[in-house]
């Protein structure tokens, strides 16, 4: 690694001007444990319970306002009420009782918060105007998303809900999310809401916050995967120039925050973004004619005679494509191509429908046996209860998986908070496996509070199964061949209160059998099929909206193939929806990964800015969290942690207007100077190379500069274990210029099968040089490189000691330029009432 003295000490600088660090290096930190409370150190979390998205973002009164989602009964989801914190510099919070609260009638739903400064809602009191939150109010009746108001005239302490809500209503489910803010030019407020499952944004106007007219609708457009919700719309200076004003659009979806840039008249946001057009080639099918063509081929029923059209899906190509859905979902069958030569590196198609994956080996059927138990009768002769399931009888459901009507579901009277356990009769032993559906909690035999099928052989335990925390039924089964010819129970158990998730289980179709019974091949999607074997496959997305996939076929090249579309599910989202399968050259790229995105880890969710924060800064925070797992996340009587407070400003990257963030300057004065520890230049290897440097508690400011060298792959290992077989990777890949963040082996992975996962984002090097700066929190890392043209944001779980700092290289040498550790006070010490 080479590197000018120059550029070496402007790298230097700028690095040690963080916080008014002083050039020089302490001593390094001896290895200590990390500490076993999770708590962030500078990071909100409520004293107790639950907490969810930031809501009634204000900066009012010299103090910033944080309301949220908040669970006043547990640390689980649910019941929302809006809970509420100061703070004077975005650091040290204080708790504050419940701002307001659910009741009887209504759960509190997201929203925002404005200062009413002219008084236009009557609500103030003299001559002092009012706060007002607009937020989603969630009758507990009827589920109907309305818009509702409450008011404070003590600055935000108290607050009363308006009599005359809600003031915006229109009949839906899927209706939520309010951001208000006051449209200067037109002298009135605005609202952005989500009409989620439209995936839309409707803009509505009112000159007193209490009757709304709607102006106009935004979407569909970007991600259309899952709900939208969240939204925020906020001006932003081009590269700082007051003359080039942008407007941004952000909604939160599939996990994420997103973002479009374009321009706002008061009534309509435009996406100045141009439409996406994939790459050209081959086309083997656009299903423009009456008929499949020649040479392709159906069983079944599900594709009928030909391309459909005019069913309701969007995003295709001309007016023709394939819709399995022509009388109802319980329609199955196959589509088959001829056979081609595969001469191009991509093979690139439009898809949606059921997100429903192939499975190889997987069952169309029962497996082969002698039935036990199907659940199809209206009681259960012979089966004793105890607890909450002394009467309990099959129940009639509907769920994906299913075999018949009946099915046995421990959700009784009071659903997740029932509990007991459910004994079959005595059988004997005669086949060595026991075949079953199962669905529901994911609580294994032998851990706390279980739900599971057991198999009991003269009092023991002897096998074991439970739910998959889903509501879509899919075999499993236990090995009962040491116990042929034994005398024997099932046994159904559920000592679970939904507490973590899932609090029931559902059990189907108990088959005594000689074959162990595979999961459900239910798939609904598309297969490359080459000498009759499936190489390549994809599904839909549960959605009608059609979206680009593509196959890398770089390694098939003169090959023959097949496309088989295939539909054997008969649940929900049952059918496929596909179009376009077309030869090419280069990929065509999804909405997600064209998708511009504030943050592109795991947990940066239903992010929101603040009103009126000083000198006109947009700041941002986020629900540090991931509805795929959130409510089973390891903690101790709280759960849910809001991000750092971010900056966000728009420049020109790359000749497009992009988010850059920084973190709001007031986290530096967090910084323990006296405990800075300074990583020197180093060669970096092939292989992981240990420093010295410490992340001490794990609640650190990282700061690094690496070189790519010859190196393919680069990186730093954190949260890393003395043995190095546990740690949190950061690695850049030079081919195709993306920054991962890997939590695969961070400590505690397991609580959820959806937590282990590694996210990437695309951004290039400078001169060769990534430029990293890292904040970690106790069960945190949010990653911020090249000066906040991209992050990473990902929930970690680190096991007790897992503090150290590694460097890492692949295909090559790589250089450490300079790295620093800057430990940060504990903001949160103190900061709730007593």
């Amino acid at each position: 690694m080479k590197t000018s003295q120059r550029a070496f000490a402007i790298i230097v600088a700028s690095l040690l001007s963080f916080g008014g660090i002083a050039a020089g290096t302490a001593p390094a930190a001896a290895d200590t444990p990390a500490s076993t409370d999770t708590r962030p150190n500078y990071h909100y979390t409520p004293q107790q319970n639950w907490m969810n998205d930031p809501n009634g973002l204000i900066y009012y009164g010299g103090k910033y306002h944080l309301f949220y989602q908040y669970n006043a009964t547990g640390n689980t989801g649910g019941n929302a009420s809006w809970g509420h914190a100061v703070s004077a510099d975005l650091t040290h919070w204080k708790q504050l009782p419940i701002a307001i609260p659910s009741d009887a009638d209504e759960e509190v739903w997201s929203g925002s918060v404005v200062y009413d400064s002219k008084n236009t809602s009557g609500f103030g009191a003299g001559k002092k105007g009012p706060l007002v939150a607009i937020y989603t109010s969630a009758p507990r009746a009827t589920g109907i998303q309305r818009q509702s108001l409450a008011y404070s005239t003590d600055d935000g302490t108290t607050w009363t809900k308006f009599a005359g809500n809600p003031v915006l209503d229109i009949g839906s489910h899927n209706f939520r999310d309010p951001k208000v803010f006051w449209y200067a030019p037109a002298h009135e407020w605005r609202m952005v809401v989500a009409l989620s499952d439209q995936h839309k944004i409707a803009v509505y106007g009112s000159s007193n916050l209490t009757e709304w007219t709607e102006k106009s609708e935004f979407g569909p457009d970007g991600v259309t995967s899952a709900v939208w919700e969240c939204p925020d719309l906020f001006p932003l200076q081009l590269d700082g120039k007051a003359d080039s004003t942008k407007w941004v659009l952000s909604v939160n979806v599939a996990g994420k925050a997103e973002y479009f840039v374009g321009s706002f008249d008061g009534t309509t946001f435009t996406n100045s973004e141009p439409p996406y057009t994939a790459p050209a080639g081959t086309v083997l099918n656009d299903f423009e004619g009456t008929a499949y063509g020649p040479g392709w081929v159906t069983t079944g029923t599900a594709f009928g005679d030909g391309p459909a059209r005019n069913t309701g899906a969007s995003g295709n190509l001309g007016s023709g494509y394939v819709d399995t859905f022509h009388n109802s979902d319980a329609e199955t069958g196959t589509l088959t191509s001829p056979s081609f030569t595969i001469d191009k590196k991509k093979l690139n198609f439009l898809m949606a429908g059921g997100n429903h994956p192939y499975v190889e080996g997987g069952s169309i059927s029962a497996p082969p046996g002698d039935t036990f138990q199907d659940f199809e009768g209206d009681s259960l002769p012979g089966w004793t209860g105890t607890g909450d399931f002394t009467t309990i009888a099959p129940s009639k459901e509907n769920l994906g998986g299913q075999l018949g009507s009946g099915v046995l579901d421990t959700c009784q009277a009071g659903c997740d908070a029932a509990q007991g356990t459910l004994t079959s009769p005595a059988f004997t032993v005669t086949h060595p496996y026991i075949d079953l559906l199962t669905a529901g909690g994911r609580h294994p035999w032998g851990q706390s509070n279980p739900t599971a099928v057991n198999l009991v052989v003269n009092g023991q335990v002897v096998a074991s199964v439970t739910g998959n925390d889903s509501g879509s039924m899919d075999w499993v089964h236990m090995d009962a061949s040491a116990y042929l010819g034994e005398t024997a129970t099932l046994q159904v158990v559920d000592q679970n209160d939904g507490s973590a998730g899932w609090g029931h289980m559902m059990v189907d179709n108990i088959v005594f059998s000689d074959a162990i019974a595979q999961p459900w091949n239910s798939e609904t999607g598309a297969n490359l099929l080459v000498n009759g074997k499936v190489v390549r496959t994809a599904t839909g997305n549960d959605s009608g909206t059609l979206d680009w996939r593509s196959w890398d076929l770089s390694d098939l090249q003169g090959q023959q193939a097949q496309v088989q579309l295939v539909d054997l599910n008969s649940g929900g989202w049952g059918h496929l929806i596909a179009d376009q399968f077309t030869l090419s050259d280069q990929a065509a790229l999804s909405s997600t990964q064209r998708a511009h995105w504030i943050d592109y880890g795991r947990d940066f969710y239903a992010a929101v800015t603040f009103n009126d924060a000083p000198s006109n800064q947009r700041i941002a925070l986020a629900w540090m969290n991931n509805w795929d797992y959130a409510n089973t996340i390891p903690s101790a009587g709280w759960r849910g942690t809001q991000s750092v407070p971010r900056i966000l400003s728009l420049r020109t990257v790359d000749g497009q207007p992009r988010i850059v963030q920084t973190v709001a300057p007031q986290v530096s004065a967090l910084a323990q100077l006296k405990q800075l520890q300074i990583a020197p230049p180093t060669t970096i290897p092939a292989g992981t190379k240990k420093l010295k440097a410490t992340t001490t508690t794990n609640a650190v400011r990282v700061d690094a500069v690496l070189a790519a060298g010859t190196a393919k792959n680069f990186g730093l290992q954190l949260f890393r274990s003395a043995d190095g077989s546990q740690y949190v990777g950061v690695s850049y890949d030079t081919a195709t210029k993306t920054l991962s963040l890997d939590r695969t082996h961070a400590g505690n992975v397991d609580f959820n099968p959806a937590f282990p996962s590694a996210d990437s984002a695309v951004v290039p090097l400078d001169h060769g040089l990534l430029r990293l700066e890292l904040y970690l929190d106790k069960t945190s890392i949010e990653t911020f490189a090249q000066n906040g043209r991209a992050s990473l944001t990902d929930l970690v779980f680190p096991g007790p000691g897992s503090n150290g700092v590694a460097l890492t290289a692949a295909g090559g040498t790589a250089g450490l330029v300079l790295l620093t550790v800057t430990p940060l006070a504990d903001a949160m010490n103190g900061a709730y009432p007593g």
